[in-house]
């Protein structure tokens, strides 16, 4: 699309030119059913009503809108705008698949990084509190990661409505 906006429009400055583009682009990604000819056909019929009206926001285009070069160009460049939201619609899956590896990948790295870390004092209190309250014997909790899956081990063998009576936060096991 980059090398198409070079050889296009070459008679007009450069704010015309990206405002023009811009806005053809929209145009191009609010209609992905229509096609480029009809686009183009809107286009013009539109700007000539607002021309008309003196409400234009490209008035620059009041002497060429029927210009043929002028047209070709908006042709050419819509249709490059449709290869690359086609392209763009394309990559989706695998754009998500990627997302979702590193989604895995942050996780795992944030595991391997507790693993190595000492458990903090809220998770050792909540687990001390929980060890109490269904006469558990302690373990030692040598990482946050341990701490973590210990806590979580409790709670989903124990019923959480019994936790209320504890008056402990439910999100504590996180830390």
């Amino acid at each position: 699309m980059y090398e198409i906006k070079k050889r296009i429009y070459l008679n007009f400055t450069k704010n015309q030119k990206s405002a023009l583009c811009n806005f053809l682009r929209a145009l191009v990604k609010k209609t992905p059913d229509v096609s480029v000819e009809k686009i183009l056909d809107n286009f013009v019929e539109d700007e000539k009503y607002y021309l008309e009206i003196n409400a234009s926001r490209f008035e620059f285009l009041a002497d060429i809108i029927d210009d043929e070069q002028f047209l070709s160009d908006t042709i050419l460049y819509l249709k490059e705008c449709r290869k690359y939201y086609d392209y763009k619609k394309k990559q989706e899956p695998l754009i998500q698949a990627q997302k979702e590896y590193e989604k895995k990948k942050r996780k795992f790295l944030q595991e391997v990084k507790m693993s190595k870390e000492l458990p903090t004092k809220k998770q050792l209190y909540y687990y001390d509190r929980l060890c109490k309250k269904y006469n558990l014997e302690k373990q030692e909790l040598s990482s946050k990661l341990e701490a973590r899956d210990e806590i979580d081990r409790i709670l989903t063998l124990y019923s959480e409505p019994e936790l209320k009576e504890l008056n402990l936060p439910k999100g504590e096991s996180s830390d």
